[in-house]
């Protein structure tokens, strides 16, 4: 299994850009396919951005698409959001997962391990 843990949540202005980082411990993150999902209290979970174990592809959520990208460091045990041109609407927890056997998808069922979160606050 891996541990993971958010980082790099906070209070940004409308038009403005956030990084998050999510540390992963466990010497099979490699093998992952890793997520990114938000929630808000009045909304199910929804999916953010995914990307392949290797790296070589994601898969981003409608509302994110063109604003948003997910990267991975292997050797860091990293996985990054760049989340730029940040709108109120995207406000929400942020969650870092991992999801150990299936292919890329967005559909969080499928993901085993989770972070606790972080939270992104987007100011009008």
């Amino acid at each position: 299994q891996v541990q993971l843990v958010e980082s790099g949540g906070g209070l940004v202005l409308s038009g403005g850009s956030l990084r998050l980082s999510c540390a992963a411990s466990g010497s099979a993150f490699s093998s992952y396919a890793m997520g990114w999902f938000r929630r808000v209290p009045t909304k199910e979970r929804e999916f953010v951005a995914a990307i392949t174990s290797n790296g070589g592809s994601t898969y981003y959520g409608n509302s994110v698409k063109g604003r948003f990208t997910i990267s991975r460091d292997n050797t860091a045990n990293m996985v990054y959001l760049q989340m730029n041109n940040l709108k109120p609407d995207d406000t929400a927890v942020y969650y870092c997962a991992a999801d150990p056997v299936g292919p890329l998808t967005g559909w969080d069922q499928v993901y085993e391990y989770w972070g606790p979160g972080t939270q992104v606050t987007v100011s009008s």
